[in-house]
């Protein structure tokens, strides 16, 4: 049990890697508190784990952050481990990009990871073993057309989080983000199925030869919220089955 007697807090958890992580965490002993909006079938995707409570709540609202530690705290006493996956995906050339979209897709990646951060930190200081877990891409280092949005965002996860774990390594805290490739998730998975030749494709980018799937991910958010990873911090660990190594 290498999360026994620990408290998460796991953002997006209702499918894909958010969900995968929130029940690998749990097998793992920790006690989770899955967040994600109210119209996507959390409860549901986390029935039969009784170590999983929920939370319906938009991570981009004013109050979301607050909000989410009171939960944690109310429900388990203390948060070792925030784990912020809510993310959103837009595309349209810079030229043409609504505000709108700019404007949520920043509000939804990176500004709720950081306000969630902040209000968790006083809570991790007291933490034997506090830990930050922030998604990112391989597109917070790389881009392609219509990502502006997107791959900013994503580039700010990862300046945020270094920036974290350099604050915050005096208090024991480690601060971590991952950089997925091509995976299947629920945000992705409506296209792979609709396109089953552009999945084959991106499938062939891949080192490995696949797409990756949540479970690729989650296993490597344990290893960061871990003792296995407490002397990691700063750190972008990239899951995407060699996807990138020809860029």
């Amino acid at each position: 049990m290498r999360l026994e007697n620990r408290v998460a807090i796991v953002t997006g958890a209702a499918s894909g890697i958010g969900q995968a992580s929130a029940q690998l965490f749990a097998a793992e002993g920790a006690r989770v508190l899955a967040v994600d909006l109210p119209d996507k079938g959390l409860a549901k995707a986390h029935e039969g784990h009784p170590a999983i409570s929920c939370f319906e709540k938009s991570v981009s609202d004013d109050d979301a952050a607050e909000a989410i530690v009171n939960a944690a705290i109310a429900r388990f006493g203390q948060i070792d481990i925030v784990m912020n996956n809510a993310g959103v995906a837009s595309s349209a050339l810079a030229e043409e990009m609504k505000q709108s979209d700019w404007d949520r897709t920043i509000a939804v990646n990176l500004t709720a990871q950081f306000k969630l951060c902040q209000k968790a930190i006083p809570h991790l200081r007291k933490s034997a073993a506090g830990r930050i877990i922030n998604v990112a891409s391989v597109m917070a280092e790389g881009t392609d057309y219509g990502l502006a949005a997107y791959c900013a965002s994503k580039a700010g996860v990862a300046g945020l989080t270094r920036t974290l774990a350099l604050e915050l390594g005096k208090f024991g805290i480690t601060a971590n983000y991952l950089e997925p490739g091509a995976i299947k998730t629920g945000m992705t998975s409506g296209l792979w199925d609709a396109r089953p030749d552009i999945a084959e494709i991106w499938a062939k980018k891949s080192a490995l030869r696949r797409l990756g799937q949540p479970i690729d991910l989650a296993r490597g958010a344990l290893f960061l919220a871990s003792d296995d990873g407490g002397f990691v911090t700063g750190h972008g660990l990239v899951v995407d089955g060699g996807l990138m190594l020809r860029v």
